[in-house]
C-alpha cells in the first residue's frame, strides 16, 4: 500500500517551501520517522520524515522544487511502501 508523505506545515505565516535535498533515493528502504530529505523556507531548513516504514517508490518533487505549498492542505511529496509493519 502507497503512503503519501505530506508537506510538513512550518508556523503560522509560512505558505510554501523548496526541497532543499533528498537524503532518500527512490528504491531505498525507509523506517517510520527517518529523516528523508529538507525543506526549505525563508527562516529555515528542516528535515521531513518517512510517515512509515517501506521502500521509496517515487519523488514527485525534486531536489530545488520552489513554490511548494504548505496550506490550506499540504502538497503530497514521495510515497513509500508500507511493509506493513
Amino acid at each position: 500500500m502507497r503512503v503519501p508523505v505530506e508537506m510538513p506545515r512550518l508556523g503560522y505565516d509560512t505558505e510554501v517551501g523548496k526541497i532543499g535535498n533528498w537524503t532518500a533515493k527512490v528504491g531505498d528502504t525507509v523506517t517510520a520517522g527517518q529523516p528523508i530529505g529538507e525543506l526549505e523556507t525563508e527562516k529555515a531548513t528542516v528535515e521531513f520524515e518517512s510517515p512509515a516504514a517501506g521502500t521509496l517508490v517515487e519523488i514527485v518533487h525534486p531536489a530545488s522544487s520552489e513554490d511548494i505549498s504548505t496550506k490550506p492542505k499540504p502538497r503530497i511529496l514521495p510515497v513509500s511502501r508500507s511493509t506493513g509493519k
